[in-house]
């Protein structure tokens, strides 16, 4: 029998410390009779050793010679070519590379104060580390978190990091599930940089992809077919088996993945993408068995565990005692799309089931999904699940985000399709609703740069993907004309990617937006009223064709008018809506106004006064309630009788 080794991971090269036995190797080939390791540069370079077969498959065996940096690859039975590792930690140069040994016990960390992440609180900043700063690295993007600390981010969700091939990639298409992209920098690089978030109070959480894996260096067919299945179809390759034969070493591959960014890496979470693509009828389901692994890598951290889902499926976030995956969280994209037609009037594709209204933007607050079950006409079929009863806090809301952007022909930035007002308002209801609030990179100081699809493909595989690309964006009809597909960016040119990076001075030149973001999340976290996120804690009436309240209901009547107005100035004697009405014995008075002219606003008069209610239009306007009433009051013959200091909702 072979020797039994103490492992992190069930594959993949471990560095056997203080044992004398240098590195463990260990690999899943169940369609192989015979697996070589060969070292090809670094300690040992020019061995090669033989790996024992084991039961299900595997082929390990310990090689004294190898060591930390040591670039290796395998031997398949006969095959001329080498392969790269599977669950490689490093591929140094490429995903056709050689893998190099890498040691995760060696990096020293400095965040054992850190507490995790937990669900409520969040304010979340979705990042590209390639276009995130002008140098795309770890190191350079590890110096901006000072600041983005300190206007109030609180948890950064990176796009996948894993290795891709070219010079630059959304990320999408990665093949070493394993391997941190050599074009940030080094896996060590990566561990700097969630240190330092660490430090300043910032969590980081990883986009990891679980339901394809991308075209071009994906070796993992040569060590077994059984990785895939052709009995479930994605829009972007083979789903992942999870369910089928020999799928027990699969899910143990994918399970040591999601555990292993969390131990090695001391990440917070991760966010799952496209979920409605990862199939599986076992009666334990892969997502439900990746949200335990990450708990249990966390040991006691708290943890955000993320997922996008297009079919809106409540059960991804339900718990499991309910019969749910138990996940923590799921993106509110019907929350996305309403707001999008709201601020530019236009609704075609996907976004032709909404409206833009008033009653859409307060069911999205106050329901999560606005699709639960009902027809959806873009795909003439019923969407999404009953979720009434969702803590408002699981329903990640975004005005951007990395696909929403591109998925135009110019990659365009909301900040300059809408008009600046009505984008300050929309921003004052994403950040003060009592869903988890997402930014997408750039958003926060009205970035100029697009975010486009940019892949850096083989010469094979690039005409492909700009056919692909312009077929999609070809469901929207403005681009679907000749004139437009031969003018959107090729995605492998590296003019479009260097477009997409960041340009920080835009902080200063747009200081307004950037303040205005910064108050706003401030707000968030000192108002106790609003930072408090309760279930069914809002309720809601629309105003007029263009606005509405939000009201958040505090303790003994300390409540929060919001009034969003994405229309013309609102002048009313009266409004007979119960909602707008203060509570006993005061009168409301303005917090914050979206018109204040530190953000580039005209200033807004008094809303509510003894003539009425005066709504400035294209504005948000947060209200509390203080101590008098200037507002003359009708007098009873019937005195009021003294209440309970308690509020019934």
């Amino acid at each position: 029998m072979p020797e039994k080794m103490e492992r992190r991971l069930p594959v993949g090269a471990e560095v056997l410390a203080g044992t004398g036995k240098g590195v463990h190797f260990r690999v899943w080939a169940p369609s192989r009779r015979r697996v070589e390791v060969v070292l090809e540069a670094g300690p040992g370079s020019g061995e090669t050793a033989l790996l024992r077969p084991e039961e299900g498959g595997y082929f390990a065996a310990a090689v004294p010679a190898a060591a930390a940096g040591t670039r290796y690859r395998f031997r398949l039975d006969d095959d001329d070519k080498l392969y790269p590792d599977p669950a490689s930690r490093s591929q140094p140069e490429g995903p056709h590379g050689p893998s190099e040994v890498i040691d995760p016990a060696a990096f020293a960390w400095s965040d054992a104060g850190f507490p995790g992440a937990p669900l409520k609180g969040q304010v979340v900043y979705e990042m590209h580390v390639g276009t995130f700063t002008r140098e795309g690295t770890w190191e350079s993007a590890a110096r901006e978190l000072p600041e983005l600390a300190r206007i109030g981010i609180s948890l950064i969700e990176l796009l996948p990091v894993n290795e891709v091939p070219g010079r630059f990639n959304w990320g999408y298409d990665g093949v070493n599930l394993f391997a941190p992209t050599r074009l940030y920098g080094s896996p060590d690089d990566f561990r700097r940089f969630v240190d330092a978030a660490h430090r300043v109070g910032i969590g980081v959480i990883l986009d990891v992809v679980y339901n394809h894996l991308g075209p071009d260096g994906n070796y993992l067919g040569q060590f077994s077919k059984d990785y895939f299945t052709d009995r479930h179809k994605t829009d972007w390759g083979a789903a992942i088996n999870f369910d089928g034969p020999r799928s027990e070493a699969v899910r143990a591959f994918f399970l040591a993945n999601a555990g292993h960014w969390i131990d090695e890496y001391h990440l917070d979470g991760l966010r799952l993408d496209a979920t409605q693509n990862i199939y599986d009828s076992s009666k334990d389901h892969i997502l439900a068995a990746i949200a335990r692994r990450v708990r249990e890598a966390a040991k006691g951290k708290e943890t955000f565990i993320v997922a996008e889902n297009e079919s809106q499926e409540e059960w991804l976030i339900r718990a499991p005692e309910r019969g749910g995956y138990g996940l923590d969280a799921i993106w509110n994209d019907d929350f996305h799309h309403s707001a999008k037609v709201a601020l530019t009037g236009h609704s075609e594709a996907y976004y032709t089931d909404h409206e833009g209204s008033p009653q859409e933007l307060i069911s999205a607050v106050k329901r999560g999904f606005l699709f639960q079950g009902q027809r959806y006409q873009w795909q003439k079929q019923r969407r999404g699940t009953p979720a009434l009863d969702v803590d408002p806090a699981r329903f990640v809301l975004f005005l951007e985000n990395h696909d929403q952007v591109a998925n135009t022909a110019k990659g365009e930035r909301l900040y300059h399709l809408a008009c600046p007002g009505k984008f300050r308002a929309m921003s004052a209801l994403l950040l003060l609703a009592p869903g988890t609030p997402m930014l997408f990179q750039g958003q926060e100081f009205g970035s100029s740069a697009p975010f486009l699809f940019f892949a850096d493909h083989n010469r094979d595989l690039a005409p492909l993907v700009r056919k692909g690309r312009a077929e999609f964006l070809a469901q929207f009809p403005s681009c679907a004309s000749p004139e437009v597909a031969s003018r959107l960016d090729a995605p492998d040119d590296p003019r479009t990617f260097e477009r997409c990076k960041l340009d920080f001075s835009e902080r200063q030149r747009n200081a307004g937006i950037y303040a205005l973001h910064e108050d706003l999340i401030a707000l968030r976290r000192r108002d106790p009223v609003i930072r408090a996120q309760r279930p069914r804690g809002v309720d809601g009436a629309v105003l007029s064709g263009h606005a509405f309240l939000l009201r958040y209901f505090g303790d003994d009547g300390d409540d929060r008018l919001l009034l969003v107005n994405l229309g013309r100035d609102i002048h009313r004697g009266s409004l007979p809506e119960p909602l707008i009405a203060p509570p006993p014995g005061r009168r409301w008075e303005t917090s914050w106004s979206s018109e204040s002219p530190r953000y580039g606003g005209q200033g807004s008069p008094p809303v509510i006064t003894e003539d009425g209610v005066h709504i400035p239009g294209d504005a948000a306007i947060l209200l509390h309630p203080v101590v008098g009433t200037p507002v003359p009051e009708k007098t009873s013959a019937n005195p009021r009788p003294e209440e309970p200091k308690k509020h019934v909702r």
